[in-house]
């Protein structure tokens, strides 16, 4: 694999940060700094096809309607309440 240097600056604190946890895991900062990229990217590409999946249940008319969502909202209210009782007996 090629790979590329890309430069970027740092508030301090987070340096010291970066700095410390590479010595915690004896790891380079450079390993992090990538682990840590790797996994925003990731996380951005499944938020942004989540998005796009959304939007073709609403194109397709795969919808909830706001007043069912309040009505199932009231009764997982109702039903934590009666399930959260405590029955005392001797």
């Amino acid at each position: 694999m090629t790979t590329r240097v890309v430069t970027a600056h740092l508030p301090e604190e987070l340096a010291r940060k970066l700095d410390g946890l590479a010595e915690q895991l004896d790891r380079p900062r450079g390993w992090l700094v990538k682990e840590a990229l790797q996994a925003y990217v990731d996380l951005a590409e499944e938020r942004r096809q989540e998005t796009i999946a959304a939007l073709k249940e609403i194109d397709a008319g795969q919808v909830v309607e706001h007043e069912e969502v309040e009505a199932w909202a009231a009764e997982l209210g109702k039903a934590r309440k009666r399930t959260s009782r405590v029955r005392r007996g001797g």
